[in-house]
């Protein structure tokens, strides 16, 4: 079992930046961020493969949300630009087992962070 330990949330104003890492005990194949807002379901973010970076995002954060690996450290962050009140949450690291890009159901991933709350003030 991997250990998963986010960091880095935080309160910021709309149009703000935060980065969050995700530090692992070890090493699976493919890392993810969740987030679950009050009343919501969670909600699949953006997710990145070890080997090689490839990386996969939701619509609602493409093009302003970065997941980024550092295999040194075995950390994996995400970079959140153009935050908007709707992007409150609290954020969750995930990992799994297999290769394969693009898995945004929250349950094919086995191992999970404590989270960090994200909160975006209008």
């Amino acid at each position: 079992q991997v250990q998963l330990v986010e960091s880095g949330g935080g309160l910021v104003p709309a149009g703000g930046s935060l980065r969050l890492s995700c530090a692992a005990s070890g090493r699976t194949f493919t890392m993810g961020w969740f987030r679950q807002a009050p009343g919501k379901e969670r909600e699949f973010v953006a997710t990145i493969r070890w080997s090689d970076g490839v990386t996969y995002y939701a619509d609602s954060v493409k093009g302003r949300f970065t997941i980024s690996r550092n295999n040194a450290k075995n950390t994996v962050y995400l970079q959140m630009n153009s935050l908007k009140p709707e992007d409150t949450a609290v954020y969750y690291c995930a990992a799994k087992y297999g290769g394969l890009i693009g898995i945004t159901d929250a349950k094919e991933y086995p191992n999970w962070g404590q989270g960090t709350q994200v909160t975006v003030s209008s």
